[in-house]
């Protein structure tokens, strides 16, 4: 008789692998959903603008500098700071923002 229980609690098992399992999968899709893709999203958004840079654009780096940048090499930019005009040598991945003259109009 306990042999006819076991199969029993054996076959209804399978079911409720799937029930277990059903939560994990919906907390994956959520993570994902919110955290991983937006930040693909900007990972990608932030690569194009590193892309895009040119001399004369006017950036701000991570560390806080502001400066126009004035030469552009493989994995660096070298940027006029004022109000001095020193020119200071930034690796591409510190820069967190490019200001276009567009923005400077609408700020003035």
């Amino acid at each position: 008789m306990s042999t006819h229980i076991f199969l029993a609690v054996q076959a209804g098992g399978g079911g409720m692998g799937w029930l277990g399992i059903a939560p994990l999968i919906l907390i994956f899709a959520v993570f994902y959903l919110l955290l991983i893709l937006p930040q693909q999203r900007r990972q990608k958004k932030w690569q194009a603008m590193l892309g895009a840079l040119k001399t004369g654009d006017k950036v701000v780096t991570s560390g806080g500098l502001r400066g126009t940048v004035i030469a552009l090499k493989d994995d660096a930019i070298h940027l006029r700071v004022p109000p001095d005009n020193l020119r200071v040598e930034v690796t591409k991945a510190s820069v967190m923002q490019v200001t276009t003259s567009e923005e400077e109009a609408k700020g003035k």
